[in-house]
């Protein structure tokens, strides 16, 4: 009963949203040349799919939880070489990261939009042996048409807010617990998240896998400091990264840094907002500051260093990560309180400071606070926390290796998961 109210009130739904999902197409970057497969439609590329039958169908949403799915897919790869697979993503910048990056033996597509009529049409053509989902991406004809047709869907890497608990619960009986029930296997993150999706379906079959977050592989990184290039050579430079900034975040840092600059000569920032497009507003910001900056968007290089690089660019976090001294995450000051995966500064062995409530991540958050690994404080006790790391070198290489220590001691979640899939 619940997924035919789902069927008849998606197409109002795809309606609603459709304007907002064009404006969002055409002004970000990423792989937008076969984005008619998200109808579907994968024209010349039927024949190449049609050889991928039998694969494993891993979906991910976008540029994070895509890069933990390319490391399962690597690591399945030297366990067992002759396995196939298909990643789907949702978004453009995560099907660009994909393609950039899959390892041979993956055909990279857009997940269809969950029409029953896209699904079955996706699901005849390419014929998965195992549909394996990321995290939160609960389609409902898509895992209720894979169960149907006995292809085992697994959720891996599962969690479940206390928000979304709840709001799950209501609608529990009528829609939520048959829809969990369909999963072959839940593997969750925590043993928190486990209870969550018990609450919500009792009859689940939910074990806790860990987070393969922990897991993830580092690609290979250039030995030169792409950051030079617009911010100068000077070692005696301290580069501070606000990541995956929100509105409100980049003027807190930059109004942070200009109060800085004037003890801490050598400092310098980054800014990396989450979403590309918002480049032009944050260059106007800038501006508005007579802040001396420069867009990594640009495709010319400063005629000498500036002060604050604006890198208004898609999937280069880690290379960008790895030629700073501090990394600031964002969506956790200046309002916002969900957060962003603190994992990937972390295995860099860099500082990390971030809010103090980071209601998407908060287990990462705990372990990383029981090993006194990261640097949590609100937006009053931000500029002292980042004079502190500016101005100390131990500081900084202190709490790096806290961070990457902290994280090395939980990994071993990606295993568990092939072993737990190969069980089907």
């Amino acid at each position: 009963m619940g997924r035919f109210f789902y069927n008849l009130f998606l197409p109002l739904g795809f309606l609603f949203f459709l304007p907002e999902l064009i404006l969002k197409y055409r002004r970000r970057g990423g792989w937008k040349s076969t984005f008619g497969e998200r109808f579907a439609h994968y024209g010349l590329r039927k024949k190449e799919l049609k050889s991928f039958r039998g694969a494993i169908w891993i979906h991910a949403v976008s540029v994070g939880e895509t890069v933990v799915a390319l490391s399962l897919i690597r690591r399945y790869l030297q366990r067992y070489p002759d396995k196939k697979f298909i990643l789907s993503t949702t978004t453009t910048t995560g099907q660009d990261v994909a393609r950039s990056r899959c390892p041979e033996n993956t055909a990279v597509i857009f997940c269809p939009i969950d029409f029953p009529w896209m699904v079955r049409k996706a699901l005849r053509i390419l014929q998965p042996a195992k549909l394996v989902i990321f995290e939160t991406e609960i389609w409902p004809n898509l895992i209720s048409i894979a169960a149907k047709k006995k292809i085992p869907v697994v959720l891996v890497n599962a969690r479940m807010s206390d928000h979304s608990a709840r709001g799950y619960r209501r609608l529990g009986k009528l829609f939520f617990a048959p829809l969990l029930n369909k999963f072959s296997l839940i593997m969750t993150q925590s043993a928190v998240d486990a209870e969550r999706f018990a609450s919500v379906s009792p009859q689940a079959n939910v074990k806790v896998g860990g987070n393969m977050k922990f897991d993830q592989q580092l690609p290979e990184l250039p030995a030169e400091n792409v950051l030079c290039a617009y911010l100068g050579s000077d070692p005696e430079n301290v580069i501070l990264l606000g990541a995956s900034t929100h509105p409100g975040e980049e003027e807190l840092l930059t109004d942070c840094y200009t109060e800085l600059k004037k003890s801490c000569d050598k400092l310098k920032l980054v800014l990396v907002p989450r979403h590309a497009e918002r480049g032009d507003d944050v260059a106007a910001m800038l501006k508005a500051r007579d802040i001396r900056f420069v867009r990594r968007s640009s495709s010319s290089l400063p005629s000498e260093p500036v002060d604050v690089l604006l890198a208004d660019t898609t999937g280069e976090m880690l290379l960008l990560m790895n030629g700073a001294d501090v990394v600031i995450m964002g969506k956790s000051f200046a309002g916002h309180d969900e957060g962003h995966n603190l994992i990937e500064p972390a295995l860099l062995a860099k500082p990390v400071v971030t809010g103090n409530t980071l209601r998407n991540f908060r287990y990462i958050l705990k372990v990383m606070e029981n090993s006194h690994a990261v640097l949590c404080c609100g937006d009053n006790d931000l500029p002292g926390i980042l004079k502190q790391l500016a101005q100390s070198a131990d500081m900084r290489k202190e709490f790096g290796k806290r961070a990457y220590d902290a994280i090395a001691e939980h990994r071993g979640a990606t295993d568990r998961t092939i072993d737990a899939l190969e069980s089907f």
